[in-house]
This record gives C-alpha cells, structure tokens and sequence, in this order.
C-alpha cells in the first residue's frame, strides 16, 4: 500500500493559483502583496494586532528573545517536553536555560514553574512556553505566575495553531506568540513561522532585524547586527490558501483522534494525551501512551506495513546538549517519552486508514 506519514501537507486546491498570481506580478524575493496578506489572515484569526511573517518558527523565537532585550546570562526558563527549536534562540544569545518538567497535561507544570522560578540562579526573564502537540497548557495559572514574577512570556504555539482555551487563541496569551509553517504542521508553506504580540514596537523591532537592520537611509547602514529572517511572496500565497481551510484541518484533526480513541480506550494500558479543561485543541497529532508494550515494538509493526509514527519529543534535560543545565522535574515528560507514541494524522487519512492502523496496534499488543 502507498505509505502512511505522519502528518503530510494537506493543500486546499487554491496554491497554485495564488503562486500563479505571485509569478505573474512578479513579486517572487522576500515580501510583496501576499506576505502582507498572509499577515493579515494570521493576526486576524489570532485575534492580535500586530504580526510578522517569517522564515521559520526557529527565526520567529530567536526574534523574541531579542526584541525582549534577552543576552549572555540572562536566565531563560522554558518547557523541558519540547521540540529542540523551542530552545535553541536560548543559546544563540548565550542565555540561561533552565527547564521545567510537565504535570498530568503533559504541558509545562505551573506548580514546577513556581519552583524553578525560586530555583535559577537568578530572576529570570523569560519563560518560552510550548503548547505540545497543539494542546494548551495551563495558561491561566502560567500567565498569572509570569504577571506577578514580571517574566516576559513567550508562547511556543508552532503546533497549536487554531487551538483554543475559553475561545481565546493559542499564542495570544503572552507577551509574544509564535506559529510554525513547517512540511508537517496543521497549515504548511512548506518551511516559515510567524511571529505575533499586541505591542507594536516589538513586532516592529523584530522586521528591522529580520531584513538585515538596515537602517532607514538611501544607502545601506548598520548600526546594529540583523538576520535574513522574512518569508517570501510565494510561501505566504501557500499560506494564505492554507488559512482559508484551517478550521477544516483542525475539525478533520479532532476526528481523527475520535476515531483512535474509540478504537483503543478500552484496551488496558493505553492512555491518550489529554486535553485540559474549557480548552479545545488542535489535535496536530494523536498521541498515546502504552504501558502494556515499549512503543518502539508499534513502530516497528507499523512501518513493516509502510506506515510512518515516531517516539515523543525526548525532553531537553535529558539531551546531551543541556547535561549541566539546571531542571525542575518529576519525571513526568520522562516516563511519557519511555512510554509514548506519536500515530498518523494526516488530514487526508481515510477512516479505513485509521481502522488499519488500529488493527495492527491491537495486532502487537
């Protein structure tokens, strides 16, 4: 059978005739009428006043961590359960990083925070928060710790685009929010990110910098050291046909995890990611755990029929980068890397697909 990824892109039929529209007008380098578009659509739906298109997440996280005015020693805390990418602008600026493990919501533990917030070695300044797998946080009880600590709080919202808590947008919570367009997110250019806030000259600063900060006179002057961050009229065309579908993909994502979960809740020892009160997320990818089998054993089962899954995200505190960063843990996201799994969920997925998938995990089990 034709093989099975994990989280393909997904396009809506509109892409080509926007890229078609970019080409004809000739706006293919960085920015032109779609980036601003892309924008638009983004903060729009967000619910922000302010938004930047980038070429990656990566780009828009190490963006924040500048305009907030992070460097050399600052301390940084952040989500140990996490992708690499949520953490590496910690390094870029030679800051601190100290991780805080999750709680029952496999998202950071606003219990551990308050700890590790007693426990750096200095105040920190930032928090950058990841909502994992497109499921919110405790943000209520994380913004309210952030506010009365004076840490800034950036969101990590590259998986949870669309998903909301008591109708508010992941990302919208903190100071600044940012939103990953990677090949196997919910809305994909291909490669970009976004970054957005509702302070102005943040958003502001961070354009300046990610087009060389180049100061604004008829020749090129520099004053200061900037990136090549923006993302280009072509990908933000693909963007903007991909925001007109996203309440789509985020429906077919919910009904994908129903199906799974109706298929294997009652089989002892596996447990699903849960999803946190007045929240309604993405659900990016279905994710589970097994205490019955190691995952590894799925995996294996499952890519014998040419179908694709992956471990969960090791937590940074256990890579062999930060092995002498400071952690605040109880061996929760441990204990869910040892024991979980990430299953297909592609939007395009039929019902048979998932159907098979299932029969060959009660199959292994």
């Amino acid at each position: 059978m034709s093989r099975i990824f994990l989280s393909p892109p997904h396009m809506s039929g509109k892409e080509q005739e926007y890229i078609a529209e970019a080409f004809a007008s000739n706006y293919i380098a960085p920015l032109g009428p779609f980036v601003d578009s892309f924008e638009r659509s983004v903060r729009d739906y967000v619910g922000v006043s302010y938004s930047l298109a980038l070429s990656s997440a990566t780009a828009a996280l190490h963006l924040a961590v500048r305009v907030l005015g992070i460097g050399a020693g600052d301390v940084v805390l952040a989500s140990s359960f996490t992708f690499i990418g949520s953490v590496n602008a910690i390094l870029y600026e030679r800051a601190i990083p100290v991780f805080v493990d999750s709680d029952e919501s496999w998202n950071l533990s606003p219990t551990l925070l308050r700890k590790a917030i007693q426990s750096a070695p200095k105040k920190p300044k930032a928090l950058i928060l990841t909502h994992l797998y497109g499921q919110l946080a405790q943000i209520d009880e994380i913004v309210a710790i952030c506010k009365e600590e004076s840490i800034y709080l950036i969101e990590d919202a590259a998986e949870s685009l669309g998903a909301s808590y008591k109708g508010q947008q992941s990302g919208s919570f903190g100071d600044i929010g940012i939103y990953s367009f990677n090949g196997n997110k919910i809305l994909s250019t291909s490669g970009g990110g976004m970054l957005v806030s509702n302070n102005r000259d943040w958003v502001e600063k961070a354009k300046f910098l990610s087009t060389q900060a180049k100061e604004p006179f008829g020749h090129y002057e520099h004053k200061e050291y900037g990136y090549n961050y923006r993302m280009s009229n072509i990908l933000a065309a693909i963007g903007v046909a991909q925001m007109e579908v996203l309440d789509e993909r985020v429906a077919k994502k919910r009904e994908i995890f129903e199906q799974y979960y109706e298929e294997l809740f009652l089989i002892e020892g596996i447990n699903f990611m849960p999803e946190i009160a007045q929240s309604r997320g993405n659900r990016w990818l279905t994710t589970l755990t097994l205490d019955c089998i190691a995952p590894q054993k799925v995996i294996e089962a499952l890519e014998e029929q040419n179908i694709e899954s992956r471990l969960l995200w090791k937590p940074m505190h256990l890579q062999p980068l930060f092995e002498n960063a400071l952690y605040i843990s109880d061996g929760t996201s441990q204990k869910l890397f040892e024991k979980g799994i990430c299953l297909p969920s592609g939007t395009a997925m039929s019902r048979e697909n998932i159907s098979h998938i299932c029969n060959i995990i009660k199959s292994t089990l």
